[in-house]
């Protein structure tokens, strides 16, 4: 039953998938404001041929991009082989040294999307862009320091460029949104107790990892700075960005942050085979324009988005082209 799902959830993407194409490489438009990571070395990651986790995942996506022009649209931005020291600054040696030898062809992978994402983050930072969309793959919300996958992660991209961020750049107040339908166990583990991270997250509580509970808000100094909504199957647009407007927006403000990153799950769209949300493609346009504008509000519309999940081909890459699009319109 679960296969016949997946299968179903491959719908249009299939053809998308056979569209011929220019190279996965390129300066796209040098001049635009909106970078893009996007590299064909992301496809040489396999959990299994049959897995969700695919590398059609970005084949669709970059097929569906190059068919709306949204290549020529965008700044590339080539990510670094390594996140460098920022890496140990989130991840324990033992965990790296164990990934490596038990996935020796994820490893490399999995560091390219943390260097993806550092990467984009320094072309931000240096004011070539404004802002950016990391779709990247392995993902990495759910890397903790097990020495081992948990969730299809390996090394936690988003964790690393927030403390990339404070330490190469000072910056003292990072904002991290997450709208994947899975919570973000390891994010808010990694920043529990730390002031300087507010962390906001949308999920299903009854899904993988089980975790996010409301009454989750943080310790010690970090009391009140991890904030989550759960909401429940069936839940769409309005539920969702009901919880951005009233939860996020309020905590947002008060917290001002000096840069905004966006865990950013499309298994929260509608028909994904792995849940049960109902979020539209223009919801995450909205949910995107309103993350710009808390950017644009507080630091200069310093913005980094990175791929977490999304398993239906042809709906995550529609998500992520609306997502795209309105990153570009707004750049």
């Amino acid at each position: 039953m679960r296969r016949r799902r997946l299968l179903r959830g491959i719908g249009s993407a299939g053809l998308l998938l056979g569209l011929p194409g220019a190279l996965w490489s390129g300066a796209g438009n040098q001049e635009s404001k909106t970078g893009l990571v996007l590299d064909r070395r992301f496809l040489d990651h396999m959990i299994r041929p049959d897995h969700p986790e695919s590398p059609d995942r970005l084949r669709a996506m970059r097929a569906l991009f190059e068919a709306r022009g949204l290549l020529g649209d965008c700044r590339r931005i080539t990510p670094a082989d390594h996140p460098g020291d920022s890496l140990y600054a989130v991840h324990e040696e033992r965990h790296i040294e164990r990934i490596a030898a038990r996935y020796p062809g994820t490893h490399p992978v999995a560091l390219l999307a943390s260097g993806g994402a550092v990467a984009a983050a320094e072309a931000v930072m240096a004011g070539e862009v404004r802002h950016a969309f990391c779709a990247s793959r392995p993902p990495g919300h759910h890397a903790q320091n097990t020495g081992e996958e948990k969730g299809f992660c390996y090394y936690n991209h988003i964790a690393i460029v927030a403390r990339h961020l404070q330490r190469q750049h000072g910056l003292k107040r990072i904002l991290i949104a997450d709208w994947d339908y899975h919570h973000g166990d390891a994010t808010e583990a990694m920043f529990y107790d730390d002031p300087s991270v507010l962390f906001f997250s949308t999920h299903d509580v009854s899904a993988y990892p089980g975790t996010g509970h409301a009454s989750r808000r943080g310790e010690g100094d970090g009391e009140g700075f991890n904030i989550n909504v759960p909401l429940v199957c069936e839940d769409g647009d309005s539920e969702i960005m009901a919880a951005f407007e009233n939860r996020m927006l309020t905590a947002a403000d008060d917290f001002k942050p000096d840069f905004v990153l966006i865990s950013a799950g499309f298994d929260s769209r509608k028909d994904d085979p792995l849940g049960c949300f109902k979020v539209s493609d223009s919801g995450f346009a909205e949910l995107t324009a309103l993350m710009l504008d808390v950017a644009r509000r507080h630091c200069d519309g310093r913005l980094l988005s990175i791929l977490e999940g999304g398993y239906n081909l042809d709906g995550n890459a529609r998500a992520a082209a609306a997502h795209l699009e309105t990153l570009v319109e707004h750049a």
